[in-house]
Formats: C-alpha cells, structure tokens, sequence
C-alpha cells in the first residue's frame, strides 16, 4: 500500500511544479492520472488494522482537500462509505467506535498513542500542540499531524510514502537520523536534541524523541514527537 500513496504523492508533486510553471496541458494530463491511483488505493484489500487506518485517513485527507469541490466531496465521502463497510458491515461496535479501541491507551504510558495492534488517533494526534510523525522501517512517512504539515509547510498526502531524506536532504539522513531510527526499530526508546535547520527557525533546539510501533509483536516503523526547547548548546546534538 505504502507503493500506491507513494507513487499518488509523486504524481501530486509533479502537478504543483506544472501548476508553477503555467503548463495547464500538463497539469491536465496529469489530474487524469490521479484518478487510477485513488481507484488503486480504495480497491487495495486491507490486511490489518493498520492498512484500514491508511485507507480511511487517506479518504478523509482527500475530502478535506477537495472542500470546495461538492462533486468530489459527494464522490469522496461516496468511497469513504464503501470502505467502511467493506470494513464495519455487520460488526457489533460502529465503524468509529472499532478504530477509537485500536487508539486507547495501553499500561504503558511512555507509548500510550500505540500498543500491539493499535492505531493511532488522528483526531487526538492532531490536537497536540507538539510535532508528531510516525516513519516506517523502510524510512517513509506513514503518519503526520497537523503541527508537523504546518511546519513542514506541506500537506499530509504531499508526505504519505516519501522518503525522509527527501525533505531533511540525504547528507543530514545518514549522519543524524538514520542511526537514531535503526536503534528505534531495534526496539529502543531516543531521546536526543538537534538544531532546527529549516530556514524559519534555523538554529532553534528540537527535542527529538522516538518510541517503537507494534503492530501484532512487531515493530513496524517509529513515533516521533518533536518540540521546541531551550537547553545549553553543549547538550545540542
């Protein structure tokens, strides 16, 4: 799945730069391409909670893009339907209800966002004033809240399935936090800071911290939360 919201997103991409450099043929040929992708990702057979998640907070994202659109908004909310009940039909608990008990808080409250077989809440995710993102082991983005994509200055499906090294540059990738997820995915628990590198508050100490996600025993990729602190440049990473 995570192929298909990657290969949506690079189509994405490749729109806004014809959209900058004012070629409406090829914004043209490249909208129709879209539409192949999103009939992929919806007809894609969920193995695990996890993957519903994906396709549903897909739906919602895409809803929420196309506001001002009712023809896409009815035909959107028209798939989110299907999908629900592909999913929920027939259940004993309402579809909301099912994805809110994978979100519940675990015994351990240093990883209470994610527990075997969770998943994460986007409605509590996004709430938070401090940065989240969840990086698979394969190193994309499979998760980002509303605080990060403001940060980022970017849009949630711009991020779903890219590479980090993409927005962080491959040189800061391999030096500083690809070791740090290696050791996340070896089931420890990060705690560091670094300096912001972005140019709006370059220099800005982040706190960084990593917490391994389980999904049935195994861990499948990191939580992150980010948040700006203020501490002694020597303790800087």
């Amino acid at each position: 799945m995570l192929a298909l919201f990657h290969a949506f997103s690079s189509k994405c991409v490749q729109i806004q730069r014809a959209i900058k450099m004012g070629d409406d043929v090829l914004v043209a040929a490249l909208d129709r391409e879209l539409a192949p992708l999103v009939a992929a990702i919806l007809a894609y057979r969920a193995s695990s909670m996890l993957e519903i998640y994906m396709q549903l907070q897909f739906m919602s994202n895409l809803i929420r893009q196309e506001a001002d659109d009712r023809t896409s908004v009815m035909r959107n909310c028209s798939a989110l339907a299907t999908l629900l009940h592909r999913y929920f039909a027939g259940a004993e608990v309402a579809a909301m209800d099912a994805l809110l008990s994978f979100a519940s808080e675990g015994p351990d409250r240093g990883n209470a966002v994610f527990g075997d077989d969770q998943v994460l809440s986007d409605l509590v995710l996004d709430s938070l004033p401090d940065r989240v993102a969840v990086i698979t082991r394969d190193y994309r983005y499979l998760y980002s809240n509303a605080a990060n994509n403001a940060y980022m200055n970017t849009k949630q499906m711009d991020l779903l399935g890219r590479h980090l090294s993409e927005f962080i540059g491959v040189e800061r990738f391999e030096q500083r936090a690809k070791h740090k997820l290696d050791a996340c995915f070896a089931g420890e628990s990060v705690d560091y800071i670094y300096r912001s590198y972005f140019t709006a508050d370059a220099g800005q100490p982040i706190r960084c911290r990593m917490t391994p996600v389980r999904a049935k025993g195994e861990i499948i990729g990191a939580l992150l939360m980010l948040q700006d602190v203020k501490v002694a440049a020597d303790v800087v990473a």
